[in-house]
């Protein structure tokens, strides 16, 4: 279970940075658009992106979500991808990721699949 501040936080309008790591070790770090259930972080991407390819080879990731009406507060998650969604439910969640960002439905052309990552925090770290 997510902490409240976690969650609060990721549900509301802020960005967040998901780190991932290439097969070498490396990280690697996008800014993305966020959510939250009770119980995981949610990012949502495409199964062709480097970042899912590299979850899929190593699910550890580590991910800070900022408020954006103060850079100085934020939480760090630490923790794993335990679990995605594809499909129907990860077009429908883009598009209320993108209302929530943007106030429009997702406009961008879809490459690959849309896919919903759910990420288990083993460590919160608030800020």
């Amino acid at each position: 279970m997510l902490q409240e501040s976690t969650k609060a936080l990721a549900q509301a309008k802020n960005f967040a940075a998901l780190t991932t790591l290439f097969g070498d070790g490396r990280p690697q770090t996008n800014v993305m658009w966020v959510d939250a259930d009770d119980e995981h972080i949610l990012v949502n991407t495409e199964v062709h992106r480097r970042k899912y390819q590299n979850v899929r080879r190593d699910p550890r990731v580590s991910i800070t979500v900022i408020d954006a009406t103060n850079p100085y507060h934020y939480v760090e998650i630490r923790g794993r991808v335990v679990d995605e969604v594809r499909g129907d439910a990860a077009r429908a969640h883009i598009d209320e990721l993108s209302t929530k960002y943007t106030g429009a439905p997702y406009a961008n052309p879809i490459v690959s699949e849309r896919v919903i990552l759910k990420i288990a925090a083993e460590r919160e770290l608030t800020h």
